[in-house]
């Protein structure tokens, strides 16, 4: 089939890769998202994305819409027999999914119908998820709701960011997105309309949600930790000011701290919840760089009484 791939950031380039070493299928274009501001000087950047299609030699469409009328006059031109999707980053018009034959196919990072939306990885390590995975489906109008194609799963281990499941399933769901098109290309692969029982919704995960709130217990605390690393990163306060909490652990076999209550010793710092501490392993002072928490404590002086949070 003739393609034109949209995706935007990082997590969508393996897709994009395994597109293009594919015998079977043509990337004629790659749609993805306007250059932005990026780094200290601000200076426009092109999307990861983009740039892996340039190196490809590939015509890159960056419409500020997707339903800019010049945009969809090229996609006409190219006449894609399908347009598969990976973290493209904006609605996509009816006229615009009406445009290809088999229609616009998205490689999302959750077994539908859980955890529909932006964030679906972040959601299922914040909610202690022990198995989440991909799926592919054609795109209707409505919210990750369209019949499925096909899936893979992954276990969400113990220690797991959202960033670190984020890569394996974004080099496990390339391949199933080639597979996807493979199946629909030789008439081999049907959708199959997704169950309507256990949808859950995932919305972007803003700064406030990544707010630590000590009073919760140690296990809650710890996945909201690793759900909003690296972005948007947990945070909590100290002497006013916000530290990010870049890595922490549960240590049920500490003493009791009351929440919030910090313990630092020579080599460890603690923190108490809801229920047993959780030791702080690496953290970000508001203008520093990222560090191991024991540094961070000597270099703060932290006294007998003092807390995170208050």
């Amino acid at each position: 089939m003739k393609l034109v791939f949209a995706g935007t950031p990082e997590v969508a380039v393996p897709a994009l890769d395994a597109l293009l070493a594919s015998e079977r299928h043509e990337v004629a274009a790659v749609v993805t998202r306007p250059d932005a501001p990026a780094g200290r000087g601000r200076r426009l950047v092109a999307s990861p994305v983009a740039e892996r299609a340039q190196e490809a030699g590939i015509e890159v469409l960056r419409p500020a819409k997707p339903r800019d009328p010049e945009f969809l006059e090229r996609l006409r031109e190219i006449a894609p027999d399908c347009c598969p999707v990976v973290a493209y980053g904006a609605l996509l018009p009816r006229v615009a999914l009406d445009i290809p034959d088999r229609g616009w196919v998205n490689l999302h990072f959750s077994l539908l119908p859980a955890w529909r939306g932006a964030a679906p990885v972040q959601h299922a390590v914040m909610a202690g998820d022990e198995i989440t995975g991909a799926s592919t489906f054609l795109i209707k109008e409505g919210l990750d709701s369209g019949p499925v194609y096909g899936t893979v799963t992954e276990e969400i281990r113990p220690t797991d960011t959202s960033g670190d499941l984020l890569t394996r399933l974004a080099f496990a769901g390339a391949g199933l997105l080639a597979a996807t098109m493979d199946g629909i290309e030789d008439g081999t692969l049907k959708a199959v309309p997704q169950p309507v029982d256990g949808i859950t919704l995932a919305p972007k995960v803003s700064v406030e949600d990544a707010h630590v709130d000590w009073s919760a217990p140690a296990l809650r605390v710890d996945r909201i930790v690793r759900g909003c690393t690296p972005a948007p990163g947990a945070w909590t306060t100290f002497r006013g000011e916000r530290l990010k909490l870049v890595q922490v652990r549960p240590a049920p076999d500490r003493p009791d701290l009351a929440p919030g209550r910090l313990s630092a010793g020579k080599n460890n710092v603690y923190a108490g919840t809801g229920s047993h501490a959780v030791e702080l392993l690496w953290v970000q002072a508001q203008g520093k760089k990222p560090m191991r928490a024991a540094d961070w404590a000597r270099g703060a002086r932290i006294g007998a009484e003092e807390t995170v949070g208050g």
